[in-house]
């Protein structure tokens, strides 16, 4: 700030807290010069929400106390710290075989962030929308996310889902597409082999590689429903 904008913040201060205020010519003097000598890399206000009076309202509606110049440089570092922690840098278009030009535009990227004068560049998230054309297209070309020949080395793995797959493909009832009536197993989820001990407790409750007899008659009666539909 200059010092006509660092006497305008004083004023500003004067009208929220007379304490602050200095009527001596001297003192009044004194306090402008040490107010810009802390201040002068302050920015009076940015583009991207930095503004030197709000700072100093929030200060009085904080503190009790009155407002010093390391309050305001304080939330101004706070600023600058916040819009650099939200910061992505882009890649720079400089050429990548000069790294003085690659240094330098990154530096500047940073710069214009910190001091208010460039909006942060954030991570593009990748909810944001729907694949890219390329990504849509090898999809179509593959059938699916998982390309075949990694599905079969992961089938051994995974039986239960091998063979759903397997059913599928050969359009046969898909026996997990219903929930199974024997060992309650919910949609999606693989059958269970319970064994039960003498005093009717649980005594095992571990995953089948095949579904149930009956689940698989439920599954066959699901699939005829749905083709005579």
């Amino acid at each position: 700030m200059e010092r006509r904008e660092v006497a305008a913040v004083l004023a500003c201060i004067g009208r929220l807290d007379p304490r602050t205020i200095r009527t001596a010519p001297g003192e009044a003097r004194d306090q402008l010069a040490q107010w810009h000598e802390l201040l002068h890399d302050v920015p009076f206000a940015t583009n991207h929400g930095w503004d030197v009076l709000e700072a100093i309202r929030a200060q009085v509606l904080d503190s009790p106390y009155q407002v010093l110049p390391v309050d305001v440089v304080r939330r101004w570092r706070t600023y600058r710290r916040d819009r650099l922690d939200r910061h992505t840098d882009p890649t720079p278009l400089a050429d990548p075989d000069d790294p003085a030009a690659w240094r330098a535009e990154l530096l500047g990227n940073r710069q214009a962030v910190a001091t208010g004068a460039a909006a942060p560049s954030t991570h593009r998230q990748l909810a944001s929308g729907g694949p890219t054309p390329d990504v849509e297209a090898r999809l179509r070309a593959i059938g699916s996310c998982i390309p075949p020949a990694v599905r079969a080395d992961l089938a051994r793995y995974r039986p239960a889902r091998a063979a759903r797959e397997a059913a599928i493909a050969e359009g046969l009832p898909d026996a997990l597409g219903v929930p199974c009536q024997w060992c309650q197993a919910a949609q999606g989820e693989p059958c269970r082999s319970r064994r039960v001990g003498p005093d009717g407790r649980a005594r095992g409750n571990v995953s089948r590689a095949t579904p149930h007899p009956t689940r698989r008659d439920l599954a066959a009666a699901e699939l005829t429903r749905q083709r005579a539909a």
